[in-house]
Order: C-alpha cells, then structure tokens, then sequence
C-alpha cells in the first residue's frame, strides 16, 4: 500500500527544500500531496520559481489521514507561522503517532506547536536565536516521531530519511543507488 504524504506550500517556500524531498518519496513509491495554504494553487517559491500545488489546505476533507507531515522551509514559515493550521496538524499527527518532518527554518512550527520541548532537532542557524537547543552540528536528525533537517543543502539527505521512515532503509538505498546519491 502507498504511503501518503502531506506537504504544506506557502509563497516564499524554499524550492530545494520541498522540490528534493518530494522527488524522492515520489521515487520510492510514495503518493505527496503538495496543499497550498492559500487559495491559490499557484505557489511561489523564494527564488520565483512557480509550484503549482495539488490541492489547497482547506479542500482536504481529512488533512491527518496522510502518513506524514512534511513542512518545508524558508521565508514561507513566517506565512506558516501566522497561519495556526501548520501546528495545529503538527500537534494532531504526533497525538496519532504520525510522523512529522520540518526543514529549515520549519522547525519553528514545531516548536510553536509544544513539539521541541526535550526532543533533539536540528534546524536552520537563523533560527537559533529562538531555537536555542538546535544541534548545529547535525544535518538531519530523528527524534522519535519528529525529523529536521539544517536547509537546502541537506534536504538529500533528509529526503532520503523520509524514505526510511516511511519504508525501510532498504527502499531509501534503493533510491539513492538510483540517483547515485
């Protein structure tokens, strides 16, 4: 059975940080659906670049029937952020032990939503300033059922990650054989 993936798009989102992941659980058999918090399906990213998004948030009868959260990063978290959703689907996902994935500055939500506390995460270094317990020196780290990852130079690495979440390392080996990561 495919796993489901829900990823949330804001304008000002960071391409390489949802564009990557996205690719690899498409790769390794897994259905994402990219929601745009707007009305809009026509997401702008931080370097222009236009996504045209699935759905929107609100069209998703159930948005905690996915199998994982995956929030991406960049100047979209302020957007994120503002709009109490992004947490609120944070919080519900790990009160049905449903994983949830925040890169970047993404992390951010997670800690507005309780989530942080007495875990260990990883997250941008613009963020640590209110992320004070960041483990800087990790590029994507699994703390139970919450995974960061540092930014777009990691989010291979972290794609990779949710795939082993979602599968197996076996399915994440695969994938990265393929693209020969």
């Amino acid at each position: 059975m495919s796993k489901r993936v829900l990823c949330l798009l804001a304008d000002g989102f960071e391409e390489i940080e949802t564009v990557t992941p996205v690719d690899l659980l498409r790769r390794a058999g897994a259905e994402v659906v990219m929601a745009s918090l707007s009305e809009s399906l026509h997401v702008t990213g931080r370097s222009g670049i236009v996504m045209h998004a699935d759905t929107t948030l609100a069209a998703i009868p159930d948005p905690t029937g996915f199998d994982l959260l995956f929030i991406p990063g960049g100047p979209a978290v302020k957007v994120l952020r503002e709009d109490l959703r992004p947490a609120t689907l944070a919080r519900a996902f790990i009160q049905n032990q449903k994983p949830v994935a925040a890169i970047c500055a993404a992390p951010l939500v997670l800690h507005d939503a309780g989530l942080l506390e007495a875990k260990r995460y990883t997250a941008h270094h613009s963020t640590y300033a209110e992320l004070t317990s960041a483990q800087a020196d990790v590029a994507v780290l699994t703390d139970g059922l919450i995974t960061t990852s540092r930014g777009a130079g990691t989010a291979l690495p972290f794609g990779l990650e949710l795939i082993t979440l979602l599968y197996d390392s076996t399915a994440s080996a695969q994938v990265a054989q393929a693209i020969m990561a």
